[in-house]
């Protein structure tokens, strides 16, 4: 998938994530995209909405679709880079690619996707990184819940800030 056309794909899972940050929960968006670029199933980070850790972006997307006779040709398009939970639901259920707003905060498991035949994308988008910057200054603890790890340069005794 060329770079113009996973970027069209994003609005959708950014304006999730940006509904999961007015309502105080972690901004990270996703959908999940047919084979024909249809929506399947849109979603964002419900943990703290829902008091219920498993609803991530990716997740929530995922159940909005519904049963697929297959998820072959299906994109996941997330703001974030997705999390060993929800790289583990793109590998269970075989979806073929996934596009990623931003994997600066956070890595995730996009290495470990490309290493088992997903197609990654990167979009590097500003207002991804912007969301998750804000985000992580504002509330620390939430963010440290819910990856369960500092981001890039912020771990114990490095005295810096959010990436």
């Amino acid at each position: 998938m060329d770079l113009e056309a996973a970027r069209a794909l994003l609005p959708i899972a950014l304006a999730e994530a940006r509904a999961g940050r007015a309502e105080g929960g972690v901004p990270i968006g996703a959908a999940l995209f047919g084979a024909t670029d249809a929506l399947l199933g849109r979603g964002r980070n419900r943990r703290v909405q829902d008091d219920d850790p498993s609803l991530h972006a990716e997740t929530a997307a995922f159940r909005a679709a519904g049963r697929q006779a297959t998820y072959a040709g299906t994109t996941m398009v997330t703001t974030l880079a997705p999390c060993w939970y929800c790289s583990g639901l793109v590998r269970q259920f075989r979806i073929s690619r996934v596009v990623i707003g931003e994997a600066r905060t956070f890595e995730g498991g996009q290495e470990w996707l490309a290493g088992h035949g997903v197609e990654v994308v990167v979009l590097d988008d500003a207002e991804c990184r912007s969301l998750m910057r804000e985000f992580i200054a504002a509330q620390p603890e939430l963010w440290f819940e819910d990856i369960g790890e500092p981001p890039p340069g912020t771990g114990p005794g490095t005295g810096a800030g959010p990436a």
